[in-house]
């Protein structure tokens, strides 16, 4: 089954990085989003179909943590996986980040592999 993937991150540059590396691990993808922030993710959801969402932390406007707390308050968003994908890695954050609902976490810089073995891993959990 091909994926429809939400990137979130306000670097045009990681959106593409990511989105190269998705590519590169041999996920069957469907279509590709992207959105700079946290508000303009919402607005994609609403609107389009997702199987998983790539988010980053730190953004302007509505960060990820924000992002993640607005799906959650959704009864049909709140089914969409959420990976995270940060540059922040410290313990406490991650934890923090899978207890309001993110169901992975990748650190940057990351290799392929990894985000390939935390998407199958979340899409299986998500499955089941």
């Amino acid at each position: 089954m091909a994926l429809n993937i939400l990137i979130v991150d306000d670097s045009p540059m990681m959106r593409t990085f990511i989105r190269k590396v998705v590519d590169l691990t041999g996920i069957d993808v469907g279509s590709y989003c992207e959105a700079a922030d946290g508000e303009e993710a919402l607005k994609s959801l609403r609107s389009h179909w997702m199987d998983l969402v790539l988010t980053d932390i730190n953004m302007p406007r509505m960060n990820g943590e924000q992002l993640i707390r607005c799906l959650e308050k959704d009864e049909l968003l709140k089914t969409i996986p959420v990976i995270v994908v940060s540059t922040d890695s410290s313990h406490n954050r991650v934890q923090q980040m899978l207890a309001l609902g993110a169901k992975g976490y990748v650190s940057k810089p990351f290799l392929p592999e990894v985000l390939r073995d935390e998407v199958e891993k979340v899409l299986k959990v998500n499955n089941e």
